[in-house]
């Protein structure tokens, strides 16, 4: 099958168009022909293997998993002997067990769900990553209830655009962060407030917001505690991909817990647990329309160099999608 690989950590340019074997199926996981993929940070630290620290996780010298991708929607090819959620011909989306910018792909089924059926394959590659972990910020990390205000700073990428429609789903007043020119989009998510970074900062209110949700991973954590309430809640997720150093940007989740404790502020870092649980807790909220991807381009696969380079350019609107149809291609005025 053909895929997207590579046998050395680096820059989008060690990435090949090639062909590699079909991955066999265990006994609790699913065939998935892959329709579409979703490109996220984590795409580019299992590519770049920065920031250093990463590396244990994904191969010191190479990566371990030569396939990139993270995030598919697809149809089920074939099923493990184990499996009983799932049947062939079922359209699912979830995290891969390994790569999933291929024409096939892996994955268990504690990490799928049924896609919903309001969706493209393309929008349902956007929701397993950003759309879990922004889930995750609002549910837990924050514990948004309705009434309270919530701040969500880079309000227009990819966890963020997902993060203002659940916390506004979630019956809360959302302040969206971004820059001039995702104002409008972040508005038409829900936002009821928005504020443009290259103008003001997000201390402009003083500490009024009982939640602060930051993806964007470059803020001092003095600079975001100053717009929360005195008891309110600080959710770090990410780590901004590109930052240096052993763990690049992820120190400031490692600080986070430790300031907690001289502080009547609750500050946390996020990880993510990309379960099917939340995949069809999603599902419920797109399907009653609370809840739409923001899918910025689409690429081919074989231009998913190209995919990653524009998101490592900083700021894609919503998120970047490989499709794997033979008309896929840039979306439409880009």
């Amino acid at each position: 099958m053909k895929a997207i690989a590579q046998d050395v950590y680096g820059s989008a340019d060690v990435l090949r168009l090639c062909e590699v074997d079909q991955p066999s199926v265990g006994e609790d996981q699913v065939l998935v022909q892959v329709r579409a993929a979703g490109v996220d940070p984590g795409v580019w630290v299992c590519m770049t293997g920065r920031p250093y620290g990463a590396r244990v996780a994904f191969g010191l010298r190479r990566p371990r998993v030569a396939v990139r991708g993270r995030a598919l929607a697809g149809v089920v090819s074939a099923i493990g002997s184990g499996v009983r959620r799932f049947q062939p011909g079922d359209e699912v989306y979830g995290t891969g067990a390994g790569g999933t910018f291929a024409e096939y792909a892996t994955a268990s089924c504690e990490k799928l769900a049924p896609k919903p059926p309001s969706l493209s394959f393309e929008q349902a590659a956007a929701v397993p990553i950003s759309g879990v972990t922004a889930l995750e910020c609002v549910r837990d990390g924050g514990r948004v209830r309705a009434g309270q205000r919530v701040m969500v700073v880079g309000a227009g990428g990819g966890i963020g655009s997902f993060a203002v429609q659940i916390a506004k789903a979630f019956g809360a007043r959302v302040t969206g962060v971004c820059s001039t020119g995702k104002a409008e989009l972040v508005r038409s998510l829900g936002a009821d407030e928005v504020i443009d970074y290259t103008r003001e900062e997000i201390d402009r209110d003083g500490p009024r917001h009982d939640v602060v949700i930051d993806i964007a991973g470059c803020r001092p954590l003095s600079l975001l505690r100053r717009a929360l309430t005195p008891r309110g809640t600080l959710v770090l997720a990410g780590g901004g991909h590109d930052a240096g150093g052993l763990l690049g940007g992820y120190t400031r989740q490692l600080r986070a817990p430790l300031v907690s404790m001289f502080t009547s502020q609750r500050l946390r870092g996020l990880a993510s647990r990309e379960r099917a649980q939340e995949l069809e807790e999603l599902g419920r909220l797109i399907e009653s329309g609370a809840v739409t991807p923001v899918v910025d381009r689409t690429y081919r696969l074989a231009d998913a160099p190209d995919a990653i380079r524009h998101l490592a350019e900083g700021h894609p609107t919503g998120k970047i999608v490989i499709a794997m149809g033979s008309g896929a291609g840039r979306t439409p005025g880009d």
